[in-house]
């Protein structure tokens, strides 16, 4: 019981970013409120659970503890939506601690409540106290730790996460049952066989799917061990996201991007007179490798979860031939890697979170490194605005290593809204080779590739830099920025699949 409790607790603090994750985005704050909602919970329960435990030890009462904390998750895969939405206003560092607290406080409490329980009814005398609570102690602790190592290596990626909750609670309510069978009582042996009805019926009734839903647009789901990754089809687009966040927006039948720094992207090439040789990080569901490879480049893609790369060949038109593609953190690959670029672009951001060892002046220095003399690096990024932090900040930690930095937004500054930024850096001056093909505005063109990619130029900026600080290993806040980001984010999406059956 001790054993099985224990690893319940990690494997249900690891699972909490799968639950919440899709809908608020995996970000810092996501996980200090869980680890912090668990210690909270572990805390409550072992003050009670012992003192409970010196009214009276009964091993009943642990399989009791036991049952309950597995009802209470049997449940979540279905409180999660409504309390999900109910919460979202409350701005997202509340909204993560509320809804962290209210799912996974009640059966972390009594799960704490179990160890403290469990040393009051095995110790047989007080000569036996600090060695009986030290062995269980150390048999809850081996549990959490073969379940950390299990669930987040195995048993997400391939079970799924509503189906590892679930599964969760029948393993508790199944274990305290057969603890409760051999009870001498009658009443604790029929409570035993009730809990075992109950979680068999459950088992084969309501055990939540994570499959496709075609008829709701959800045409893949999968979980890798990096994000939770759905494709969603919605108005005759197609929309990869990861971890609830939008990351690639196309047409499924001719596989054209209706993102609008994807064309941006676009201008990069027109630095150069031939095709020349390009490096991306973040591959997304590969429109931006697609388009380079249409036009003669060579292709090498960096991206760090395999599932990615899969879900974007089965599902985004991608092909072995367009590119070369390495399954690896995007710095890492730097590090290692010696080859040089005409063209390096990171993509890698999504709204939940910057991947913030990317975005160092550490980082930068090791990218312009890479890049041949005329070579050119781009950033795709969310902003609030075109003066907002991440931007001005990013601009400062860029300055040191490029002569030139400027910013192609997508969206005009008098909307003053949350929108995609490309930050183009080079150490050289920057003429388009390619004339504009239309005016501006034109709305006979306004949402084509020419179009988006004149807009974003003729209104290119440098951003001003201010008191915007240069991002560091050792320090390096954007993580706490991007919450402003990552909440507008969010609302807009749940806004527009508001009616859609997607797990969002």
């Amino acid at each position: 019981i001790v054993l099985i409790s224990g690893a319940s607790v990690l494997a249900v603090e690891i699972l909490g970013t799968r639950v919440l994750g899709p809908f608020y985005g995996v970000s810092l704050f996501l996980w200090s409120a869980l680890i912090s909602i668990t210690l909270l919970a572990l805390s409550v329960g072992y003050a009670i659970g012992g003192r409970w435990a010196d009214r009276g030890a009964e091993f009943s009462r642990l399989c009791f503890l036991m049952i309950g904390a597995g009802i209470w998750l049997l449940f979540i895969p279905w409180l999660k939506q409504p309390l999900l939405f109910l919460s979202e206003p409350l701005g997202l560092r509340v909204a993560v601690l509320v809804a962290s607290f209210i799912l996974f406080a009640p059966p972390l409490t009594l799960l704490g409540m179990v160890s403290p329980y469990a040393i009051r009814v095995q110790a047989l005398s007080l000569d036996e106290v600090g060695r009986t609570a030290g062995n269980l102690y150390a048999i809850s602790t081996v549990g959490s730790v073969a379940a950390a190592l299990l669930t987040g290596f195995f048993l997400v990626p391939n079970v799924g996460v509503n189906r590892l909750i679930f599964l969760i609670g029948v393993v508790l309510i199944t274990t305290a049952a057969f603890g409760l069978m051999i009870s001498r009582n009658r009443k604790e042996k029929a409570v035993a066989v009730a809990a075992l009805i109950i979680a068999a019926s459950l088992s084969g009734l309501m055990m939540p799917s994570e499959s496709n839903d075609p008829e709701n647009g959800l045409i893949a789901v999968e979980q890798s061990a990096y994000a939770d990754i759905r494709v969603v089809d919605f108005e005759g687009k197609r929309y990869f996201l990861i971890d609830g966040g939008v990351h690639t927006i196309v047409d499924p039948e001719t596989w054209e991007s209706h993102y609008p720094y994807a064309a941006v992207m676009d201008v990069t090439r027109d630095f150069f007179e031939t095709p020349g040789n390009m490096l991306l990080i973040g591959l997304g569901g590969g429109t931006i490798v697609k388009n380079f490879a249409r036009e003669g480049w060579s292709v090498d893609a960096v991206e760090i979860d395999p599932v990615v790369t899969k879900v974007a060949m089965e599902h985004f038109g991608l092909t072995e031939s367009e590119g070369q593609y390495f399954h690896q953190d995007g710095r890492q690959f730097l590090i290692n890697s010696t080859k040089k670029y005409d063209v390096i672009i990171m993509d890698a951001f999504g709204s939940s979170a910057i991947p913030f060892h990317l975005v160092t002046d550490e980082s930068f220095g090791l990218i312009a490194s890479r890049l041949k003399p005329n070579g050119v690096f781009a950033i795709n990024m969310e902003s609030n605005g075109w003066e907002g932090l991440i931007l001005r900040s990013l601009t400062a930690t860029l300055r040191p290593h490029f002569s030139t930095v400027m910013a192609l937004p997508t969206y005009k500054e008098t909307e003053a809204a949350l929108g995609n930024m490309v930050m183009i850096s080079a150490n050289r001056l920057l003429h388009r080779n390619a004339p504009p093909q239309y005016e501006i505005p034109s709305k006979e063109f306004m949402n084509s590739i020419a179009y988006k990619k004149e807009f974003a130029w003729r209104n290119r900026f440098t951003p001003t830099i201010g008191n915007a600080p240069i991002l560091t290993d050792d320090l390096n806040p954007v993580d706490l920025w991007s919450e402003e980001i990552n909440h507008l984010a969010r609302m807009h999406l749940h806004n527009f699949f508001e009616f859609k059956n997607i797990g969002l």
